[in-house]
């Protein structure tokens, strides 16, 4: 037995040494530590789904929570770059246009954008004239786009989701997009990192391959048809079509998300989710993909079954 125990012990110490190895490699060649980033991913995708079939008022907390953090470091990463950003107004105009999308009509909503907007705005303005410092002009408006931006790409993309959480079954077509998105960005991951060898575009994203995007593409729609027929009870092709397009807005998404990265000259938005990155490197191709899930949903829910 103590022969046994001894030859089992030296077994686990090889397969743990092989493990760290292959983890480090990975590691060296993708910026990243995968098994921290698998458990985080794990534990975020656990309670996300158990809200969204449980109890929908802890998914819009929880994206309220994930929006406000989200504005949160992409302010402090334009700060970084010379853009002078208002933290105040930006939270108060994202917890306004995202509880609008989750709680009133949807004029009541472009109302509350608005009104955010015009906060974001005018307080930039009001602060830089007393602030008198001989900031020239086109700075200022930079300031002014760069806070108008904020409030677009992370609340009011956001609360498309909040729009098509209140729809009949519309907390399935979450998780299914969303599920469409992780699973074409894990199948670019495998692929990439297994077969890449022709980056997509070098001067965005250099770890972005060809092979990688073919994986995602097959990944998509393989679980956009599965996904429609079993989740969404759509046909097959309409499952398809949920997989291209979640595809194609993933992507965009993401070399977007990048393009402002390099813009800004950072590698990640901030160091909050250990394996990941910040809160928005993980939802570069969610947000815009939630706007495209809500046009699906209307044009393919009649379709679908009780």
């Amino acid at each position: 037995m103590r022969t046994a125990r001894t030859e089992f012990e030296q077994h686990v110490a090889h397969a743990r040494a092989e493990f760290e190895e292959a983890n480090e490699r990975i590691k060296k060649r993708t910026g990243r530590d995968l098994i921290l980033a698998i458990l985080i991913g794990v534990g975020i995708g656990a309670v996300a789904l158990g809200s969204l079939i449980f109890i929908k008022w802890v998914f819009i907390l929880l994206a309220l929570g994930v929006v406000v953090l989200g504005v949160v470091e992409f302010s402090r990463a334009l700060r970084g770059s010379d853009r002078r950003i208002d933290l105040v107004p930006q939270i108060i105009a994202a917890v306004v246009v995202l509880l609008s999308g989750a709680f009133l009509e949807l004029w009541l909503h472009w109302v509350a954008l608005f009104a955010g907007l015009a906060v974001v705005v005018v307080w930039r303005l009001i602060a830089q004239m007393a602030a008198a410092d001989g900031r020239r002009y086109n700075a200022v408006t930079s300031d002014v786009l760069a806070g108008t931006f904020v409030v677009f790409y992370v609340p009011f993309l956001a609360s498309m989701a909040m729009v098509l959480l209140r729809q009949d079954r519309g907390e399935w077509w979450i998780l299914a997009f969303i599920a469409v998105a992780v699973v074409a960005d894990t199948a670019a991951y495998a692929a990439g990192l297994t077969f890449g060898k022709h980056p997509m575009a070098p001067r965005i994203s250099p770890n972005k391959t060809w092979e990688g995007f073919a994986g995602a593409v097959v990944g998509a729609i393989a679980a956009g048809v599965l996904l429609g027929i079993f989740l969404l009870g759509v046909p097959w092709w309409a499952g398809a079509i949920l997989g291209a397009v979640i595809l194609g807005t993933a992507t965009t998404g993401d070399l977007g998300e990048s393009m402002v990265k390099r813009d800004l000259g950072i590698k990640d938005m901030s160091s909050w989710l250990p394996g990941h990155g910040g809160v928005l490197d993980r939802l570069d191709s969610i947000l815009p993909s939630a706007t495209a899930a809500l046009a699906l949903y209307y044009l393919f829910a009649p379709m679908g079954a009780a």
